[in-house]
C-alpha cells in the first residue's frame, strides 16, 4: 500500500527518526516520534516542528488576477498590501466548500499564491482552472517543487531566528509573511517564504523552501534540540484551538456558514462570489444545522462519528473528538441540529451501546498565552 502513496521530500528523515508513519491525504506521513502527548506539550510550552511538505503551492498571476481570485474565493482580496495573508474557501455554486485555505498577495503586482489540503491539490487545480474562462489568467500548480516545515510554539520565533538566522520576525504580524533568502549546504542563495498563521493555536511559522533547503532547516532545527511533531498531535493542537479540519468540519456537504465561518464569506463586502447567491438563501431561510463544541460530563472519548441524541433521537453527529491534553476533559465539535445548538443545552453523545451527558459550549476549547 505504501507503494501507492506520496511522499514529501522529509520521508528519510522521518524514517530514520523512528516515526510511526501511516497515510494521510494521498502521502504517507508520520503520525508520531515520540509520543502525541509528548509533542502536543512541547508545541504547547515550548516548540516543535512539523513536516507540513504535503500541502498544495497553486499560483494565480496576469491581468485579472485579483478580480479571478475574489470570483472563486469567499474572502475578500481587494486591495490588500503585499504580504497580506487571508483565510477562507473556495466554494461549489450551491454554497458547500470545495476546500479551505490560505491566500497569500505576493510582492509582485497581479500575483497570488493560494495554499490547500494536500488531500485536495488535484481537485482544487481542476476547479479552478474550469473557472478561468473570461479570465485573462495563469494557474500553476507547482505543489512538487517546494517543501514546508512548521515550526511551531512560544519559542518558534527564537529558533528561527538564533538557529536559523533569520532577524526579521519580530515585525512580522498574524497572517502575514515575508521573503528571505536561505543559502545551505550548496552555498547557493535561493528564494525562502516565511508565514506566520499557525495551525495549532499557538505562535508559529511556515516556512516554504525548495527540497534540498527544508531538508537543511530541519536537520539546523533537529540539531538545536526542536522536537519533530507528527500529525497526531497537529490535529489534537488545532482542535482544541477550535480550527477546522476538512472533511470533518468543513467538506462538499457543509456550508462556512453550518461551520460558523461565516465571517470568511464576505456576502456582504463582495459584489459577487462562486456560491454567495446560495449562502444568502441558506442565511435567509435559517440555518437547519450547526457546528458545536461538547464537553462530556465523563472520561469516556468522543470520536469523529459517534451519535449526539436528545431523549434517544439522533439530533447531530461528532466530527472531532479527544480527551483534550491541554485541559484534561472529553470534548468534541459535532454537527448538530440548530434547535439544540445554544450555549449550554444538554445532549448526549452515544459511545458503543452507552450514552454519556454531555452539554453544548464554545468550539475553542483552550486559550493560549500567544497574542496575535
Amino acid at each position: 500500500m505504501e507503494d501507492n502513496l506520496l511522499k514529501t521530500c522529509l520521508y528519510d528523515k522521518h524514517v530514520a527518526l523512528g516515526a510511526q508513519m501511516s497515510p494521510f491525504g494521498g502521502f504517507i506521513m508520520p503520525i508520531q516520534y515520540t509520543g502525541i502527548v509528548d509533542e502536543h506539550n512541547s508545541v504547547r510550552h515550548h516548540a516543535g516542528m512539523f513536516d507540513v511538505s504535503h500541502m498544495g503551492e497553486i499560483f494565480i498571476s496576469g491581468p485579472d488576477a485579483e478580480r479571478f481570485v475574489n470570483h472563486i474565493f469567499s474572502n475578500n482580496i481587494s486591495g490588500i498590501p503585499d504580504g497580506k495573508i487571508l483565510y477562507g474557501m473556495l466554494l461549489y455554486p450551491e454554497g458547500t466548500v470545495v476546500d479551505d485555505l490560505l491566500v497569500y498577495k505576493e510582492f509582485k503586482p497581479d500575483s497570488y499564491l493560494l495554499v490547500v489540503n494536500a488531500s485536495n491539490i488535484a481537485k482544487d487545480y481542476a476547479w479552478i482552472c474550469a473557472q478561468k474562462e473570461g479570465y485573462d489568467v495563469e494557474v500553476v500548480n507547482e505543489s512538487d517543487s517546494w517543501g514546508e516545515i512548521a515550526l511551531q510554539g512560544p519559542e518558534a520565533e527564537k529558533f528561527a531566528v538564533e538557529v536559523l538566522g533569520i532577524q526579521s520576525l519580530s515585525g512580522l504580524g498574524f497572517y502575514t509573511y515575508c521573503e528571505c533568502q536561505w543559502t545551505g549546504r550548496t552555498g547557493v542563495a535561493e528564494r525562502m517564504i516565511i508565514s506566520r498563521t499557525g495551525y495549532t493555536g499557538e505562535d508559529g511559522f511556515e516556512i516554504y523552501a525548495s527540497h534540498e533547503a527544508v531538508n537543511d532547516i530541519w536537520d539546523k532545527l533537529l540539531e538545536a534540540g526542536v522536537l519533530p511533531c507528527g500529525l497526531g498531535c497537529r490535529d489534537t493542537l488545532r482542535f482544541e484551538a477550535g480550527l477546522p479540519l476538512y472533511g470533518h468540519e468543513l467538506s462538499d456537504d457543509i456550508t462556512p456558514l453550518e461551520a460558523g465561518l461565516g465571517m470568511f464569506a464576505k456576502i456582504r463586502e463582495k459584489e459577487e462570489f462562486i456560491g454567495k447567491d446560495a449562502l444568502i438563501a441558506q442565511k435567509e431561510a435559517g440555518l437547519t444545522r450547526k457546528i458545536v463544541g461538547i464537553e462530556l460530563q465523563d472520561k469516556a472519548i468522543p470520536r469523529a462519528g459517534y451519535p449526539v441524541e436528545i431523549e434517544g433521537r439522533q439530533v447531530g453527529v461528532v466530527t472531532t473528538g479527544y480527551r483534550s491534553i491541554s485541559t484534561d476533559r472529553s470534548v468534541c465539535v459535532a454537527m448538530v441540529e440548530k434547535p439544540y445548538t445554544e450555549l449550554g443545552t444538554p445532549v448526549e453523545i452515544r459511545i458503543r451501546k452507552k450514552v454519556f451527558p454531555g452539554i453544548v459550549t464554545k468550539k475553542r476549547f483552550y486559550e493560549t498565552n500567544y497574542k496575535k
